[in-house]
């Protein structure tokens, strides 16, 4: 029987099988012994060993389109990234952390600035200006007002999307919205898994379509990930790549050289001095960790 673990807890996997419903199942010794571990989004082969009391045992994982490091989940196609336009004023180093990451691990990235009926037009456009150049789709909701949700839903459909943010920021709120009429076994699976507590300790995947999931994953603050190093850093930042040809020395760090063409950059308005300057806290930050 195949199915896809939606959520991982202490040993537990929760294999959700299409028309079946969730099997709580243990993973066998051979993957602890090949130093396999299940993650949640991953595609497996279960044997059922109490069909009444669905539970069971994880027997194979099947092949994984990509394996995220942070956080660890796979077979991925996307991330939307939640945080409010207001209350709380958006934390763009918070935000470049994340766009980092995704962009490391070649994840696409969506940003969602929720909130927006507490903002105006200016203040919109000021901050599409910041992520747009770097390639982002930025999109505004408000669950208030009801502005954009549907646009979301489209964007969600047909994938298996990672959505991050801070707390206060109304994810939940809009998690609960891209629900809205699914009967997918949702109700089944927030009652086995026991969904609603209000911090996210452990990536947990809900189904919002016939072929569309969401993996609400815990809350992000280091970047601290293996092979992750302060020279790699520009790349991560799309905005950045073209105008590194320009740069005089090699291995510019974009910071102290002169001749920098990321900083001529900077200067005639190509890149936004918010991402900019988050790139330079980012690059010292990285820089004092490896120092311990």
């Amino acid at each position: 029987m195949q199915g896809k673990i939606v959520k991982g807890i202490s040993g537990f996997y929760y294999v959700h099988v299409a028309g079946t419903g969730i099997y709580e199942c243990k993973a066998k010794g051979a993957f602890r012994n090949q130093k396999i571990k299940p993650l949640v989004g991953d595609n497996v082969e279960i044997a059922v060993v109490d069909e009444n009391r669905k539970k069971g045992n994880v027997e194979c994982i099947l092949p994984r389109k990509n394996a995220l490091i942070r956080p660890a989940v796979s077979n991925i196609d996307m991330a939307l990234v939640i945080f409010a336009a207001a209350k709380p004023e958006p934390n763009f180093n918070l935000l470049d952390r994340f766009l980092c990451m995704m962009e490391y691990q070649k994840v696409p990235v969506i940003i969602c600035f929720n909130k927006c009926d507490l903002i105006n037009e200016a203040k919109r456009r000021e901050l599409a200006s910041i992520y747009q150049p770097a390639g982002y789709t930025v999109i505004f909701t408000s669950v208030k007002t009801g502005e954009n949700l549907e646009t979301v839903k489209e964007l969600l459909k047909g994938k298996t999307t990672t959505v991050a943010g801070p707390s206060g920021v109304g994810k939940s709120s809009i998690i609960n919205q891209l629900q809205d009429g699914i009967h997918m076994e949702t109700g089944q699976i927030s009652q086995k898994i026991e969904r609603g507590k209000h911090t996210t300790r452990h990536s947990e995947m809900i189904p919002v379509g016939a072929d569309s999931y969401i993996m609400d994953t815990p809350g992000f603050s280091s970047m601290d990930m293996p092979g992750f190093e302060k020279e790699d850093l520009w790349t991560c930042y799309p905005e950045f790549v073209p105008f590194e040809p320009y740069c005089k020395f090699q291995g510019c760090s974009h910071i102290n050289e002169p001749s920098c063409g990321v900083k001529d950059a900077l200067a005639d308005g190509a890149i936004s001095k918010v991402r900019y300057d988050n790139y330079v806290l980012l690059y010292e930050e990285m820089k004092q960790i490896r120092k311990y």
